[in-house]
């Protein structure tokens, strides 16, 4: 049955797209909330997308452009906010830090968070989700050359926020999963 497969699949993913979403976003909450939503359109749609080549794509890519919808919608509350002269618009735009984990985490998150989305989405997708360059394309819509040149300006920025010794242009670093940390 339909049902049987939607409630397996929500209880084998759920946490881990939650933990993807939030190294995103920087807000557990958030991420959260955006997965949630994600996975009711799932459902509503599940005959067509339990047969897709990867659901959890799927889910993730929805969970993601709705974050992205929501920092745009929150981004134009402060503008509008600004314009009318409140002091609330500063408050808007801010997101809550991470609210639980070890200190490599934190830091991992709050350099994440320092990077352009766009570079903060394929270092996560590619490094922490174990998506290929091509996978990372085809999810986010963006080319291979400009997936390549994000994952190379974050990987090196990275470096830089973590203080950790900055790659050489030949050189290939990786995210060590257990510390989070940048290495060659």
């Amino acid at each position: 049955m339909h049902e049987d497969d939607f409630d397996e699949f929500y209880a084998s993913t759920v946490h881990r797209l939650s933990g993807q979403l939030s190294l995103i976003t920087g807000d557990r909450e958030e991420a959260r909330d955006c997965v949630q939503e994600a996975f009711e359109r799932a459902w509503l749609r599940w005959h067509e997308i339990r047969l897709a080549d990867s659901p959890e794509a799927w889910v993730r890519t929805v969970a993601r452009r709705l974050a992205v919808s929501r920092w745009r919608r929150m981004r134009n509350a402060t503008t509008a906010w600004q314009r009318k002269g409140s002091d609330l618009g500063g408050h808007l735009g801010e997101m809550d830090g991470p609210d639980s984990g070890s200190p490599d985490r934190m830091a991992l998150v709050a350099a994440l968070l320092q990077l352009p989305e766009v570079q903060r989405t394929a270092i996560v997708l590619h490094h922490l989700c174990d998506l290929d360059v091509a996978a990372v394309a085809e999810e986010t819509g963006a080319t291979l050359s400009a997936v390549k040149s994000r994952l190379s300006r974050g990987r090196q920025r990275l470096a830089e926020l973590l203080g950790e010794p900055i790659p050489d242009a030949g050189s290939t670093p990786t995210i060590d999963r257990p510390n989070r940390t940048v290495t060659r």
